[in-house]
């Protein structure tokens, strides 16, 4: 009781205080003459968000860009060390194609689900649509931990004779066979595999809505034209549909390949790292607060945000380009 108080006051706090904060400095910019008035009340409503982005965002990506060329404990220059002692190095090598593997996998398998899962619902009634998306969207109100939490339930292993509490290892030892520790098993990757699954489970919600909304925003004259023409419903589908919601299948296939890139807490809860599940924002949590290596944990970060940056130039165009043709 007392921490949902504090969370309520806290909210109801932060969220005058800021509307005390506009009203302070509305007032006050409208003390001024009309011309500098025009010019200035922009800049006071930006201004307390920009200034809170440069704080919070700006000067820790600067610091840290500095701090990747210095030693442990930030108290030496190393020039490039860090970076080629990382790169060096064969774990992190392996960390590197893990994350890869994730980039390469759970995006597209998210985008092709979610769209699926759209066209599919779209075809129900009104009542049964609503409801299907709503379960379906339901993962995506879970936090990260707590989606980890769920299937480590399911993945949860227990040594032969003892009841398996998991709800795969229960089902495997019921058609016969012996328990398996499923997240220690590395051949091809098995466990990193399992480990997707969560984050798929978990985003394709979020995909779905998207791109049913594109696909209902599809002009209806279209369709009846490609019928007309004898099309059938994959050529409908493949031809006419998707064409059409291109730019949406972009947009998400490119905001679930950030959060890929920089997925942490499924990892960190299920294996933090071990069985050759390592990715890279683990590893930076590892060096940084488990070896107390301040500068290998900068240089990790700032190899992540020079990977995530041509992703993120590509989708403010992409955003550009697709408002300037409506």
């Amino acid at each position: 009781m007392i921490r949902l108080i504090n969370a309520l006051l806290a909210i109801v706090g932060g969220v005058g205080a800021a509307l005390l904060l506009y009203w302070v400095l509305n007032k006050l910019v409208e003390t001024f003459p009309a011309k500098w008035e025009e010019r200035l009340k922009p800049w006071v409503f930006i201004g307390p968000a920009v200034a809170a982005i440069g704080l919070f965002l700006v000067y820790p990506a600067i610091r840290t860009f500095i701090l990747s060329f210095a030693n442990a404990r930030s108290t030496a220059w190393v020039g490039f060390e860090n970076y080629s002692d990382l790169l060096g190095s064969e774990a992190f090598r392996q960390t590197l194609y893990n994350t890869l593997l994730w980039i390469a996998v759970v995006p597209a398998v998210t985008v092709a689900l979610g769209l699926g899962v759209a066209v599919l619902a779209d075809r129900l009634g009104p009542q049964s649509e609503k409801l299907s998306k709503s379960i379906i969207f339901l993962p995506m109100a879970i936090s990260g931990v707590g989606q980890a939490t769920i299937w480590r339930f399911i993945y949860e292993a227990r040594p032969e004779g003892e009841p398996q509490i998991g709800l795969q290892n229960a089902v495997w030892t019921a058609l016969g066979f012996d328990p398996v520790a499923w997240l220690q098993v590395d051949t091809l990757h098995f466990n990193s595999f399992l480990l997707m699954i969560i984050l798929i489970w978990a985003q394709v919600g979020f995909s779905m809505v998207l791109l049913s909304a594109a696909v209902k925003g599809v002009p209806v004259d279209t369709l009846e034209a490609a019928r007309i023409d004898g099309a059938n419903e994959r050529q409908i589908f493949f031809r006419v549909i998707v064409p059409q919601i291109w730019a949406t299948v972009i947009t998400v296939f490119i905001t679930v390949l950030i959060s890929v890139m920089k997925i942490f807490d499924v990892v960190y809860v299920m294996t933090n790292g071990n069985f050759n599940t390592d990715v890279i924002a683990v590893n930076f949590f590892n060096e940084l607060f488990r070896n107390g290596n301040n500068g290998r944990a900068s240089a990790i970060v700032v190899m992540l945000m020079i990977a995530v940056l041509p992703v993120i130039i590509y989708q403010v165009r992409h955003f550009r380009a697709e408002e300037a043709a409506r």
